[in-house]
Order: structure tokens, then sequence, then C-alpha cells
């Protein structure tokens, strides 16, 4: 069977497409938005556009409904130079919309649209792939940094987010309460070499490895520099109950509250 059959069959010569074959869920954020993009891509890597310049440009899929003809087509859109640009790429009609933006990611692909994203000179990655998964680790602003700072705020806390405790030393903490010198810092298990999770790499292991204990080191410099100016340090696992960190955080507030 076809996909046009298959769309016949599922009614679209006499009704219009349903919503989740192309719309968006409603209040998507960009981020998420952007993150829909690279699955039915198959990686953020995966949606370069070459442009005149030799540089590339990361491009999205765009759904249409056209009433008219009950069609829905795919369009490939990308910036170049501050100038949209977009081409169409084919008509979809997939049940969903995750599938009809994989179809139109495969077509785009296989019509020389949209090539991998090649290495920078200086990447230390060994494949593209894993350069995708290490940039997209976010380095501030994180999900379980904003768990936590929403566990805080329900605890009625108000604290200052991703500033240097002390001005002179070059390192930010991810909640820092100034007045009561608390900094709190959420680590992130591959970054960071959590003895339960971290696993090194297979590729350019002896690379990654040694960034990773480079970040350890400089943890442990930036604890011993705070401390010795009076500072109380707490450190949490991306991985640890939250909710238990801010309640040992609220408690440790509370009693360097209780002793200016």
């Amino acid at each position: 069977m076809t996909r046009a059959e298959a769309g016949r069959q599922r009614g679209w010569n006499d009704r219009l497409p349903p919503s989740k074959a192309y719309k968006p869920r409603p209040g998507l954020s960009r981020d998420k938005r952007s993150a829909e993009q690279d699955r039915a891509a198959g990686g953020r890597h995966r949606r370069a556009v070459l442009l005149d310049s030799g540089s590339y440009a990361r491009a999205s899929i765009q759904l249409r409904l056209y009433r008219n003809t009950r069609r829905i087509q795919a369009y490939l859109r990308w910036s170049d130079n501050g100038v949209t640009k977009e081409k169409h790429v084919c008509d979809v009609d997939e049940a969903t919309r995750a599938a009809n933006l994989a179809l139109a990611w495969t077509k785009a692909r296989e019509e020389g649209r949209v090539v991998d994203e090649p290495l920078p000179p200086n990447s230390r990655a060994s494949s593209v792939a894993v350069r995708a998964v290490m940039t997209a680790n976010k380095g501030k602003d994180t999900k379980p940094e904003m768990l936590l700072r929403a566990a805080l705020h329900r605890k009625g806390l108000r604290y200052r987010v991703g500033i240097r405790p002390l001005p002179e030393l070059r390192r930010t903490a991810d909640v820092v309460f100034p007045k009561v010198k608390v900094a709190v810092f959420v680590d992130g298990c591959f970054w960071h070499g959590c003895p339960d999770h971290y696993r090194p790499s297979k590729q350019n292991s002896e690379a990654w490895s040694k960034k990773v204990k480079e970040n350890r080191d400089r943890d442990t410099a930036t604890t011993i520099a705070l401390k010795e100016q009076g500072w109380t340090v707490l450190r949490f696992w991306e991985h640890e109950d939250l909710e238990l960190a801010a309640e040992e955080i609220r408690a440790t507030v509370e009693h360097r509250r209780a002793r200016l």
C-alpha cells in the first residue's frame, strides 16, 4: 500500500487530516521544538544545510496544511546571513507529526538538501554524533538545576543564580545565598565523573578522561577556596533526589542565619 493509498484509507480525501499529523503540541518551548526536530532528523548534527559561503546553517522542517487540497506539505527552512530561506521537500501523509517530520527529513537527506555537519578542526569529539551529544549538555539552566530551584522556591527560599560567590574567583555556583555564604553546585554525572554513573568513552578515551579529571580537580579547588573564605559548599549529583537536596539546603541556610 502506498502512502497516498493509506491517506485515502484515513479519509483525507473526504476530510481534513487530523491536527496531530502536523500541529506541534500547544505551549511547546523553543528548546523542545528544537529537540523534536533533532529526534526526527536523527540528531542535531544531521540538520545542516551547506551555504554558498562554505559554512553551515541548522535547518528545520515546517509542516503546512493546505485546506483546499487536504494535503500536508513539508518545507525545509534555514537562515542564510539573516535571511530566512525555504524549499518544498515533499507531501507527507503519516498519521502523526513525528512520523511526518521523520519522513520529510529522510526525503531531504535523500535529495542532498541536508548533510551531516562536520567536526570543527579543534574538536575533541571522536565523531559528529558524539559532539552533538556533548554540545546538547547545557552548562547552565539544566533540568536538574531548574528542578532544584523550583523545590527551593516552594520552601520559601530566595537566592541568586549563576553568580560568583567570590568576585575575584572565576567560579560560578548554580545557587547562591550571599548573605549567609552558602554556595550550591549541581554536578553533571558525565562531566564531573560521578562514581555511580560515569562511564569512560570508548572512543578518544584518553582525551575525555583528561577533561573529566580537570573538571574534578577544578571542583575540589573551588570548594577549598570557598571554604577558606568562610563559605559552606553543598554539592549534589544531577541524579540525586532534588527534593531531599532542597531540604538539606534549607536546613543549612537556616542554621547559618541563626549564627549571624
